[in-house]
């Protein structure tokens, strides 16, 4: 919050509690300066949280005098839910400026970050799936899985994510029982990249995205693989 949203929250906060006015300017200003500190990084509102609101139902339901930190404990609390509910998903279609020959992905790590920013502040609502845990894909997922290397709690896999974003993409296809590329070798002539492999560009370079017809043979066998209905 700016220093202007954080004095109006103040004022709010006295109108709801009379018990936090203060006649000494000096003593005013110190907790201002103190309440700005606190909640530099929590936002005023964002989607699904208001800091007022907050305050209120604090003010509401407790008889003690409101803290900053009351404020911030709750930000961070609803922050860290919106992270583990984010699936990380990134779509190449809301960036048309990325450059899918691009041999170094530094434009598609930096939209990926931005977007997982966006989440983190409540700019933008995460993107979430549904994990598949039972039914008869469950065996397929925990299999998928299995296949792309030794467990790793998901509070880790979240943490390394930005390093690792391929593997983590695949992770993210293997819960949600949806087609993975790289299960299937890349048809492309001037690729022909192997199972588990990413695909390369013609300079031999690997690509950030797999090739159009590598996604379409994965989806195809994907869906073979399913039992029937």
């Amino acid at each position: 919050m700016t220093p202007r949203e954080v004095a109006a929250l103040v004022a709010y906060v006295v109108k709801l509690d009379p018990r936090m006015a203060l006649d000494d300017q000096a003593a005013a200003a110190d907790r201002l300066a103190q309440w700005c500190d606190i909640l530099s990084d929590v936002p005023a509102q964002t989607d699904r949280w208001d800091a007022a609101r907050t305050a209120r139902d604090y003010i509401a339901r407790n008889p003690y005098r409101i803290q900053p930190s009351d404020i911030s404990r709750p930000w961070h609390a609803h922050r860290a839910d919106l992270m583990n509910r984010h699936a990380g998903t990134f779509e190449p279609t809301r960036h048309p400026e990325i450059n899918p020959d691009d041999e170094t992905g530094d434009a598609y790590v930096t939209a990926l970050r931005a977007e997982r920013r966006a989440v983190a502040t409540g700019q933008r609502p995460p993107d979430t799936h549904r994990a598949i845990t039972a039914g008869p894909l469950a065996a397929n997922v925990r299999r998928r899985l299995a296949e792309l290397g030794e467990y790793m709690p998901p509070s880790v896999a979240e943490t390394l994510a930005d390093y690792r974003p391929h593997r983590a993409r695949r992770e993210q296809l293997a819960r949600a029982g949806h087609p993975d590329p790289l299960d299937v070798a890349c048809r492309y002539e001037h690729c022909r990249a192997p199972v588990n492999q990413q695909c390369r560009d013609h300079r031999g370079n690997p690509r950030p995205t797999p090739h159009p017809s590598r996604k379409d043979d994965a989806t195809t066998a994907h869906y073979a693989q399913e039992p029937a209905a």
